[in-house]
C-alpha cells in the first residue's frame, strides 16, 4: 500500500508541476497567435524591402582575381560573398536542417511543438528538475534575427521573441523554403569577420563553398552553436566533438550513412586558415598594391572598395606568382645563412664554406641565434647604438624624462628588446617582379619575404641605388645618339672635375682592377667596366642621359651628374623593370599594369585599362643594345654568365645585367626574354648592414640566384613556360650599316 501511495503522490506532484507549464503554454499560444496576427498587420514589422531590394549586398567585399581566375585579395569590412541555393552542396543544407531545425521543410516559420517543448523544458529546469534552458528558434526565426537585429534585437524577452516569430512568418509567406535557406547561409556570422558559408569556407579551408566536403560542412554548421568554442582552427578537438554531433543528427535524419560516421568520427577536420586580411592574401604585396590603386580610383568615382562588392581582374598569373614566392623563400633563406655565418666570427666562414650554400645553412653560425652576426655587433658598437636610439622605445623613454644615457642603458639591458632589434636589422630582404614586355602586364610581384612582418614593398616603395644595372640605359642613349658598340675606349682611371664637396672624381672598376687595355663598348658593358662608362657619360653629358632614362620608364629624380653612369641615383625595382621592358619590347614602352578591369557586383564594367604604347627608342638601337646585353649572359667574362651554367638555362635567348652598389649594400639582376622581363633586388633595409665579402655582396651572387631559381621553376612548368624559340632580332651587320668613321652609327 505504501508503494502505491508513494506512486500516486509522485504522479500527482508531476501532474501539478506539468499543469503550470502546460497552462502557460496554452495561454502563451493564444497570446502568440493574437500578437502575431496584430503584429504582422501593423507598422511594427521590420521592412522586408531590405531583402527584396537586396540592399544587404551593399556590404559585400571587393574581390580581386588573378588572370587565371584565382582569388588574389579580398577587401571589405565584412568577408561576405553571396551564393545561390543551387550552388550550395546538399550536405551543407542537410547538416543545417538536421542540426538546427529538423522539421524545417514542414513548418511555416514557427515550429510550435519545438517552441512549446523549449518553454516546458526551460520552466521545468528553473524549478529544479533535470532540464536545461532550450532554444526554440527555427532557421527562419534565426534568419529574421540575423537580418533585422537592430529592429528585433537580442534581448531575452517575450516581446523580442514575438517580433522574431512574426517576422519569420512573413519571411515564409514571401519566400520559398529554398530562398530562406539561401538567405540564412549567406548572412550567418562566423569568426574572423567572415559572413555566410562562402566567407567561412574561404577563411577556414581556402576553397570555394561549392567544394565543401561533408566533414568540413558539418564542422562549419557545428560552429553556429558557439563559433569560438567550436572553431576548427583554434579548438580542433572541440570542433571534432561538435562536428560529430552534427554528423549523428544527419544519420538520424537519414541524410548520412552510419558507415560514414563510424569511418570518420575520430578524424580531425583539417583547416587551411586564411583570413580576409591582406597579409593572408594569395599574393599579399600584389594584393596591397591593387587595394591602394582601386581605393584611389574608387574615391574618384564615389565608390567604396570595402562595401560596394566590386570585382577586380588583374594580370597576375597565380602559377608564376607561386614560383616567384617560392624562389624568394628558398633563395633568401640560404643567403640569410650566408650573411649570418660570414659575420659570426673574426674569420669569415667563406674561407671554410666557399660557395656551398648548404654548409652555411647547416652550420652552427646560422642555426645558433647567438652566433648570427656576432662579430658584426662586436666591431660595430656605434651602429648598434644608433639602431637603439632610432627606435620608438628609446623615444618613449626619453619622453618619460630619462636622459640619453639612462634610456640607452635600460634598452641595452633588455635582452628581449636587443635580440628583436638585432634580428630585424639583419634580416635580408628581396623583391622580384616579372613583366610581359609586349603588353606591360605584371605577371608576378613579390615585395619582400613576409608582409606580415615587413610592410615595406621592395618592388614599388623602396628606392635604392642601382649600381651597374643603370648602365644599359647609358649605353642605349649612346647607341641611339649614334655610338657604335664597336667603338673602343681605354680601360684606365681618369679624373673628372665635378661640382660638389669632392671636386675631383676618379672612378675605378670593381675590386680596383684596371687593365689599361682598349675594349669595345660591347665588351665594356659585358664586363661592367666603370672606367669606360664614366668616359661615355662624360662625352654624352649627364643631362641627356637623364632625359633618355625618364622616357624609358624611370620616374624617380635622377641627378644629372657623371656618377649617374654607375647607378648612384635611387630608383625602384618597378621603374627599372619598366625601362628594361622598353628595351625588350624593341624600344616601345608599355607602362606596367596590374589592374585590367573593374566591374560592379553585377558584372557591369566600370573601368577597363587602355594601353598607350610609346616609342622611346629607335628599334634598331634597341636591337643593338639587346645584342650587347646578350654578351652579359653568353660570354664567359659576362657578369651574368652564371645564369647559364649554374641554372642550365641554355636554350633561351636572354639578355641582362647585374648590378652592385658600394660595399655590397644592394645586389641587382635584370633578365630579359622576348616574352618576360624579370628583375630582382637583394639587400638589407639599412645600408649600414651588408654582406661581408665582396663575393656574396655582388648582384651576380645574390639577386641572380633569386632570378635563376625563379626562371628554373617557370621554364619547368608547362603551364607558364616561356617559348625557347622566341628570339630578339639580331642587329644588321656593320658592313651593311655604313658606320661613320668616328665610330658612331647614324639612324
Amino acid at each position: 500500500m505504501a508503494n502505491k501511495k508513494g506512486s500516486h503522490s509522485r504522479l500527482r506532484q508531476a501532474t501539478l508541476l506539468l499543469s503550470v507549464p502546460v497552462g502557460a503554454i496554452m495561454l502563451g499560444a493564444l497570446l502568440i497567435l493574437g500578437y502575431a496576427g496584430w503584429f504582422t498587420t501593423s507598422n511594427n514589422l521590420p521592412d522586408l524591402q531590405v531583402i527584396e531590394s537586396q540592399n544587404f549586398d551593399l556590404t559585400l567585399a571587393t574581390v580581386a582575381y588573378t588572370a587565371d581566375g584565382k582569388e588574389l585579395g579580398r577587401y571589405g569590412h565584412q568577408n561576405r560573398t553571396w551564393i545561390n541555393y543551387d550552388s550550395i552542396p546538399d550536405h551543407v543544407v542537410n547538416a543545417l536542417v538536421a542540426t538546427e531545425d529538423r522539421r524545417y521543410w514542414r513548418h511555416w516559420g514557427i515550429d510550435l511543438w519545438r517552441t512549446f517543448s523549449a518553454v516546458t523544458q526551460t520552466l521545468l529546469g528553473k524549478i529544479g528538475l533535470p532540464f536545461s534552458q532550450q532554444g526554440g528558434s527555427t532557421i527562419t526565426q534565426q534568419l529574421a534575427r540575423n537580418l533585422y537585429n537592430s529592429q528585433i534585437g537580442f534581448e531575452v524577452s517575450v516581446k523580442r521573441k514575438l517580433k522574431e516569430m512574426a517576422t519569420a512568418v512573413q519571411l515564409e509567406r514571401r519566400y520559398s523554403k529554398q530562398e530562406v535557406i539561401e538567405m540564412y547561409l549567406n548572412t550567418v556570422p562566423f569568426r574572423h569577420n567572415a559572413f555566410g558559408i562562402v566567407g567561412a569556407t574561404r577563411t577556414y579551408f581556402s576553397k570555394p563553398a561549392t567544394r565543401l566536403d561533408t566533414l568540413e560542412a558539418a564542422a562549419l554548421i557545428g560552429m553556429l552553436k558557439a563559433s569560438t568554442r567550436y572553431d576548427p582552427a583554434r579548438n580542433p578537438e572541440n570542433s571534432r566533438l561538435r562536428r560529430n554531433t552534427v554528423l549523428r543528427q544527419m544519420v538520424s535524419q537519414g541524410f548520412l550513412d552510419r558507415e560514414f560516421y563510424e569511418a570518420y568520427k575520430d578524424t580531425l577536420t583539417h583547416t587551411h586558415l586564411r583570413t580576409a586580411d591582406v597579409t593572408h592574401s594569395f599574393a599579399p604585396y600584389a594584393a596591397e598594391f591593387v587595394r591602394q590603386r582601386v581605393q584611389e580610383w574608387g574615391e574618384s568615382q564615389g565608390l567604396d572598395i570595402y562595401s560596394d562588392g566590386l570585382v577586380v581582374h588583374t594580370t597576375i598569373d597565380s602559377r608564376m606568382q607561386t614560383h616567384a614566392e617560392d624562389a624568394i623563400a628558398s633563395t633568401l633563406d640560404a643567403l640569410q645563412a650566408v650573411a649570418d655565418c660570414e659575420w659570426s666570427a673574426q674569420q669569415s666562414k667563406r674561407l671554410d664554406f666557399g660557395e656551398e650554400l648548404s654548409r652555411y645553412v647547416a652550420g652552427p653560425c646560422h642555426q645558433e641565434p647567438s652566433q648570427r652576426f656576432a662579430y658584426f655587433w662586436q666591431i660595430r658598437g656605434a651602429v648598434l647604438e644608433a639602431f637603439v636610439t632610432g627606435t620608438k622605445d628609446y623615444e618613449a623613454l626619453r619622453n618619460q624624462g630619462l636622459s640619453t644615457a639612462e634610456a640607452l642603458a635600460r634598452l641595452q639591458h633588455d635582452a628581449a628588446f636587443m635580440d628583436s632589434l638585432k634580428s630585424a636589422k639583419t634580416r635580408l630582404e628581396s623583391g622580384l617582379i616579372a613583366i610581359d614586355p609586349q603588353s606591360g602586364h605584371i605577371k608576378a610581384w613579390v615585395g619582400g619575404r613576409d608582409l606580415s612582418t615587413e610592410w615595406y614593398d621592395h618592388v614599388n616603395v623602396a628606392k635604392r641605388q642601382t649600381g651597374s644595372t643603370f648602365k644599359p640605359l647609358l649605353y642605349a642613349a649612346a647607341v641611339q645618339t649614334g655610338w657604335s658598340p664597336e667603338t673602343q675606349y681605354l680601360d684606365s682611371v681618369f679624373t673628372y672635375r665635378v661640382v660638389g664637396p669632392e671636386p675631383l672624381w676618379a672612378p675605378e672598376n670593381s675590386g680596383g682592377l684596371v687593365s689599361y687595355e682598349y675594349y669595345t663598348l660591347r665588351e665594356a658593358l659585358a664586363r661592367s667596366l666603370n672606367t669606360i662608362s664614366a668616359q661615355l657619360i662624360n662625352e654624352l653629358g649627364p643631362e641627356q642621359v637623364v632625359q633618355f632614362a625618364k622616357g624609358m620608364g624611370i620616374e624617380s629624380e635622377l641627378e644629372p651628374v657623371l656618377s649617374l653612369a654607375l647607378g648612384t641615383s635611387e630608383v625602384s625595382l618597378l621603374e627599372l623593370a619598366t625601362a628594361y621592358s622598353t628595351l625588350a619590347n624593341l624600344g616601345t614602352r608599355n607602362d606596367p599594369v596590374m589592374i585590367l578591369r573593374i566591374e560592379d557586383r553585377h558584372g557591369t564594367p566600370l573601368y577597363e585599362h587602355q594601353a598607350e604604347p610609346q616609342n622611346e627608342l629607335i628599334m634598331e638601337a634597341a636591337v643593338v643594345v639587346l645584342d650587347m646585353l646578350r654578351d652579359v649572359i653568353n660570354q664567359s667574362y659576362g657578369t651574368g654568365h652564371r645564369i647559364r651554367w649554374q641554372y642550365a638555362l641554355n636554350e633561351y635567348d636572354f639578355a641582362g645585367k647585374t648590378g652592385t652598389t658600394q660595399e655590397g649594400a644592394d645586389g641587382w639582376f635584370m633578365l630579359m626574354h622576348p616574352e618576360l622581363v624579370v628583375g630582382s633586388w637583394v639587400g638589407f633595409n639599412d645600408r649600414r648592414v651588408t654582406f661581408r665579402s665582396t663575393f656574396w655582396g655582388q648582384g651576380a651572387h645574390n639577386a641572380l640566384f633569386v632570378v635563376g631559381d625563379f626562371m628554373t621553376r617557370v621554364t619547368g612548368d608547362p603551364g607558364v613556360a616561356i617559348d625557347p624559340f622566341a628570339m630578339f632580332p639580331h642587329p644588321v651587320p656593320a658592313d651593311d650599316r655604313n658606320p661613320a668613321q668616328d665610330g658612331h652609327y647614324e639612324y
